[in-house]
């Protein structure tokens, strides 16, 4: 591994229609977006240099698989379920993480990951 003093992350997650797959992500996450680079590209900054963005790439769109640990992932979840949005998928993997997984209008799978209680 190479080693790093600072880490930034940008992950990308292309959709079919933009001006569709918005909203879905802007409740899914809580918030509008940080910032707009283009005018069909949202942002959003989940923790400090860690950034999420949507892109409208209609010919790669629903190919994206990203994990998000988080601390407390039923508070987290309960959050999301208020904004009236449940997971297509619970999991308790073997090495006892929990996944909640959420699938957007194109496919995409955004999980959330925490520890098993």
């Amino acid at each position: 591994m190479i080693p790093v003093k600072s880490l930034d992350l940008f992950a990308g997650i292309p959709v079919r229609d933009y001006a569709h797959a918005l909203p879905w992500y802007e409740r899914l996450l809580g918030s509008a977006p940080a910032f707009f680079p283009l005018a069909t590209e949202a942002v959003w900054e989940l923790a400090e240099h860690r950034y999420l963005y949507i892109v409208q790439i209609p010919e790669i769109a629903g190919r994206a698989r990203h994990t998000i640990f988080v601390s407390d992932l039923d508070a987290f979840a309960d959050q999301i379920a208020k904004r009236g949005m449940e997971p297509a998928k619970r999991e308790t993997l073997p090495n006892r993480v929990r996944k909640l997984t959420y699938r957007d209008p194109d496919g995409n799978e955004i999980s959330f990951g925490g520890a098993a209680a």
